[in-house]
């Protein structure tokens, strides 16, 4: 971190002598990738609707981590994401319910669960900053975690693309040739809850999803291959994470909800351009 401190040290701008603002802006360069990536396949698979349910989930693992005695219920809201992962594939499989209706019992279900534990006793205050997040209390070791994890979802995005990317495009050709569909779905629905999950201290429960989709969405007007999908909605993503970072210093705002703001406008740049 000493080397990343000192090149930012050296950025003509005022916010950036700021140790809090430096680890929140290689956070957002970390993250914002990781989010495009995610999103673009997200949007692809039509699994945009158990992002949300996911982030909305959180509010149950904060609470089963609470009970527990946890000083950080990360790992009790990652065990709750993969759980409620491997619920919705299995009654997505074994079920007559269409998967948005499972989906949205499923969040109906987290979400009240999570917001009787967490109010049992007056205690729901306590935990209301997951659901803005706050990037700039960021530390070191949390930046490696998230770099851990864009790691993991580059090795599984080259190794799979092209059979999650055949699955999006039809699941029964896909089956027929070979790929295991119900396994691979499962696994991608895992590594998207995984994301979610562990990006929401940060982030905020509340506007995660439009994080996580609207960067995709602006490049998926404009795009007119693969490579430009993905490689808009990287960019696209990373000037909005730091144009957010940068007017919420100077606005005093929350940074997730500012990011979701400038990644907004410059979809609307896009509807625009797609007319023309």
């Amino acid at each position: 971190m000493s080397a990343w401190y000192w090149i930012t040290g050296y950025l003509p701008f005022e916010w950036a002598q700021f140790t809090f603002m430096q680890n929140a802006l290689l956070a957002v360069i970390i993250v914002t990738p990781l989010f495009a990536f995610l999103g673009c396949m997200v949007i692809s698979n039509q699994m945009a609707f158990f992002s949300d349910a996911i982030g909305h989930a959180a509010l149950t693992g904060i609470a089963i981590g609470a009970l527990a005695g946890l000083a950080d219920p990360l790992w009790a809201m990652i065990g709750f994401a993969l759980a409620m992962t491997l619920l919705v594939s299995f009654l997505r499989r074994y079920s007559a319910v269409s998967t948005d209706a499972v989906i949205g019992l499923m969040m109906a279900f987290a979400v009240a669960l999570g917001v009787v534990l967490l109010s049992r006793g007056g205690g729901f205050a306590r935990y209301s900053r997951y659901l803005v997040g706050d990037i700039l209390t960021i530390t070191p070791a949390e930046i490696g975690r998230l770099l851990v994890l864009l790691t993991l979802v580059v090795g599984v995005w080259i190794a799979l693309f092209n059979r999650i990317f055949f699955i999006s495009l039809n699941p029964a050709l896909a089956r027929s040739r070979g790929i295991r569909v119900g396994v691979l779905e499962t696994l991608f629905a895992a590594i998207v809850a995984l994301g979610v999950t562990v990006s929401i201290p940060w982030v905020g429960l509340l506007v995660i999803n439009a994080l996580l989709i609207v960067p995709a969405a602006f490049s998926r007007n404009l795009a007119r291959n693969m490579p430009q999908y993905i490689l808009g909605a990287v960019g696209i993503s990373l000037l909005s994470g730091i144009a957010g970072l940068v007017v919420s210093y100077y606005w005093n705002t929350a940074t997730g909800a500012t990011i979701v703001l400038c990644a907004m406008a410059f979809f609307a740049v896009s509807l625009v351009f797609r007319r023309r």
